[in-house]
């Protein structure tokens, strides 16, 4: 397995963990300077960078999960020690992804609703955005234990570990039949939410259907996310269950990067006012055709390849 898995999974795992932890320091920091002064314009922008960073812990987990596979039976590395950080880092992953996903239902409320978003939002993304620190902080100390055991402490993390979140996974996962075929229909819907809700308001931008604004078929969002989120949830049920095969397949990473531009859509979708602007007649400027074209393609490339995986080779 070592052999499939590219070693630069390890370069870019790396890489990648500064933007969730250095940037969710940054936004906390605007998140509490835009309450001190009132500053909406401060305000967007903390969440619009919490959303962002809640899309990037996708490729820092699974990166994390590929640098597992490459460097597992390594002399010198304690897979207790893995599987700790592992499991600390599925949690910054969680706590990351709602903050994500609280920062942009207040980004959609903001706009959808003159009142804004509820004070229960801002709040509840504050303090998840804290825990998500605290899980990063963890899973980096753990972390530093696997490339340099010298550092030792290794028995006093490891006492402190109860069971562990991903073997529990994986075992829920493959010991029930159904398990499997249930999540896969379930993938189905969820895709099927995103691709129905984004297509259409990619298809009013583009120009067709012109006699509607904007604004009804911005309603249609929170079910485009709705189904991100299941297949979030669902995506990772699959991944943690069976990582290493999907780490060493030619196709996962060509969907991740396809999803990811996806995600990007998703934002331009819900902050941009070139398409909040658009009123019955009014035709999108090119930048906003430009973005729902890539929405249109980059998540028809997510059903591709999520359909080649099974027949794309295993690292081959």
């Amino acid at each position: 397995m070592m052999d499939l898995i590219p070693t630069s999974a390890q370069h870019i795992h790396i890489l990648l963990n500064h933007f969730p932890s250095v940037g969710s320091i940054i936004a906390i920091i605007l998140f509490l300077v835009s309450f001190y002064y009132k500053s909406e314009d401060l305000k967007r922008a903390s969440l619009f960078i919490f959303v962002a960073l809640g899309l990037l812990a996708i490729p820092t987990y699974i990166t994390g999960a590929a640098t597992r596979w490459s460097i597992q039976g390594s002399t010198g590395i304690n897979f207790d020690i893995i599987m700790a950080h592992q499991d600390a880092a599925l949690s910054a992953f969680l706590g990351l992804g709602l903050t994500g996903l609280f920062a942009w239902f207040a980004l959609w409320q903001e706009r959808r609703f003159s009142t804004g978003a509820p004070n229960w939002i801002l709040y509840s993304t504050l303090g998840l955005s804290g825990y998500s620190v605290y899980a990063m902080a963890l899973a980096g100390n753990i972390g530093g234990h696997i490339s340099r055991p010298q550092l030792g402490h290794a028995e006093e993390i490891l006492a402190n570990q109860g069971t562990s979140i991903t073997a529990s996974i994986q075992e829920l996962v493959n010991s029930f039949i159904w398990a499997w075929p249930a999540m896969e229909a379930v993938h189905f819907i969820g895709m099927a939410l995103i691709f129905g809700s984004l297509g259409l308001i990619s298809v009013r931008v583009l120009g067709y259907a012109n006699y509607l604004s904007f604004a009804p078929l911005h309603r249609l969002l929170p079910l485009g996310v709705l189904g991100f989120v299941v297949n979030i949830v669902t995506g990772m049920f699959f991944f943690i269950a069976d990582s290493g095969r999907y780490v060493a397949m030619d196709g996962f990473p060509p969907k991740i990067i396809w999803m990811m531009i996806g995600g990007i859509t998703i934002i331009y979708l819900t902050t941009f006012d070139d398409v909040w602007d658009l009123e019955e007649g009014d035709d999108a400027p090119l930048r906003a055709k430009v973005m729902a074209a890539a929405t249109i393609l980059s998540w028809g490339a997510v059903i591709v390849f999520g359909r080649l995986l099974p027949y794309y080779g295993d690292g081959g």
